[in-house]
């Protein structure tokens, strides 16, 4: 390969048979939701409830403030709606990096927040910390892992670019005892701020404690429809209907109850393969012994992390939206991206030249166009909201939770006063204008990492426009 060559963007793939044959066996499901330890479902609501505060969505915004609300108020009753079951979407199957952001990264953060940035880097460290220690204090095995996170350049000019980054940075050959892989010029290892769980134990955990503090959890209970009825919100759903004085939405991109908010976020895909166990002479090959976890510097960048049982988690690169902006479980399989996907493997690690992937899933993320999460109100002062994640959104859903029973109690706190939760990202134009929209900004972000990373004029006019898109 020539230096010169984008480490990604080649025009002879990989050996196709080897793509086929790494491919042959994964089943077509989440590695984490197989885990025997998966509780089983709570009973679907039947019949008119009363409620103190309604929780809809049993992800880990839902159940995170949910867990809140009692710590804070054990007095209070909360009910808490899952349409599904617990942890069956984002919060089951994501890569399971706990990262203390709230901003999407330092560089969106400047773009969007930069008058609240030193604000918002305390909320992040002291969210961070409470998360870990929730964990700790409500006995929730997620399997964490605090070893930092490992930024790396496979592109020459993001090697400078890397130097800026806090964190201690490793050259080319330094970058070998960590990890090797004939692609990497240098890399910033981050030992702060940064984790990994088990995304699947980690929401069944949130549940299990909810149940234990008195929240009443109904699932397969979707709400269809909420109606403001005076001093109170009446939830409408599949066979019942809750009556509640407060009511908390987080319902990631799956259209929002709230007609206002249904432009301010778009359902992306996102993919990811699971690797068989390495043996510890495959792990020897890469060198790749820690547990932190791992992704590149690129627009459409990857990200990668080990396992309890020393599999590798390998995502990212391809975020696709499907014309319509339709939510379908067939948009979960793109056999066009795992093969992409296997072959970026195979260039990363060609010492693992053999291996086969036993997983290859996908599914929706909510994307706004701030690239970080919004929180809000609604019907006077009785709904709160949040969304828009945009895939970063481990951490980042605890603090939500806290934002919206601060709104919804009228309090005035240092997060009620950030711009995430007083004012809107720019809203998606809708179709049939947000389908090409789309298309252009993740042509323009191709073409800019194959430029040296130099945004052109598409990614500058957008970001000027306040339209950010992200792999």
């Amino acid at each position: 390969m020539r230096a010169d060559t984008p480490a990604y963007d080649l025009d002879i793939r990989t050996d196709e048979k080897r793509i086929r044959a790494a491919l042959a066996d994964a089943a077509r499901t989440p590695f984490w939701l197989e885990d025997p330890g998966r509780p089983a479902p709570q009973p679907a609501l039947i019949g008119a409830i009363e409620t103190d505060l309604l929780i809809i969505g049993g992800g880990y915004c839902g159940l995170w403030t949910a867990l809140q609300a009692k710590e804070n108020d054990p007095g209070r009753d909360v009910v808490l709606v899952e349409g599904e079951e617990i942890g069956w979407a984002a919060s089951g199957r994501n890569g399971g990096f706990v990262e203390a952001s709230l901003t999407h990264g330092p560089e969106n953060g400047q773009r969007n927040f930069a008058g609240e940035l030193d604000v918002l880097t305390t909320l992040a460290e002291e969210n961070f910390t409470a998360f870990r220690d929730s964990l700790t204090e409500h006995g929730i095995d997620a399997e964490w892992q605090e070893e930092g996170a490992l930024e790396v350049a496979t592109e020459r000019h993001q090697v400078d670019e890397l130097r800026a980054v806090p964190g201690r940075f490793f050259d080319r050959d330094e970058l070998a005892t960590l990890v090797r892989s004939p692609l990497y010029r240098a890399g910033v290892l981050r030992e702060t701020g940064a984790a990994l769980v088990h995304p699947a134990k980690l929401a069944w955990g949130l549940k299990e404690a909810c149940r234990r503090l008195g929240v009443r959890i109904y699932e397969h209970t979707p709400v269809t429809r909420l109606a403001d009825r005076g001093r109170t919100v009446r939830a409408t759903t599949g066979m019942g209907t809750v009556r509640a004085r407060k009511v908390v939405l987080a319902t990631n991109g799956f259209p929002s109850l709230l007609r206002r908010n249904r432009f301010l976020t778009i359902p992306i895909y996102d993919y990811v393969l699971m690797s068989e166990p390495l043996t510890p002479a495959q792990l020897d090959e890469i060198g790749w012994q820690g547990n932190f976890g791992i992704g590149d510097c690129s627009r459409q960048f990857h990200y990668y992390r080990k396992t309890a049982d020393n599999r590798i988690l390998w995502g990212g690169y391809d975020a696709v939206y499907h014309r319509g902006g339709g939510i379908r479980p067939e948009f979960d399989q793109r056999p066009e991206t795992f093969a992409r996907l296997a072959d970026h493997f195979l260039r990363t690690f060609p010492q693992l030249g053999d291996v086969r992937f036993t997983h290859a899933w996908g599914g929706m993320i909510d994307m706004s166009t701030q690239l970080a999460a919004f929180q809000g109100l609604a019907m006077g002062g009785k709904v709160a909201y949040s969304s828009g994640f945009t895939g970063l959104g481990v951490a980042a859903t605890r603090f939500a939770g806290s934002v919206m029973l601060d709104l919804l109690a009228g309090l005035d706190t240092p997060r009620t006063r950030l711009r995430m939760a007083t004012k809107r990202p720019l809203p998606i134009p809708p179709e049939p204008l947000a389908y090409p929209a789309v298309q252009v900004i993740r042509r323009a972000i191709a073409r800019a990492d194959r430029n040296g990373g130099r945004d052109g004029v598409i990614l500058r006019t957008a970001g000027l426009l306040g339209f950010s898109f992200d792999s």
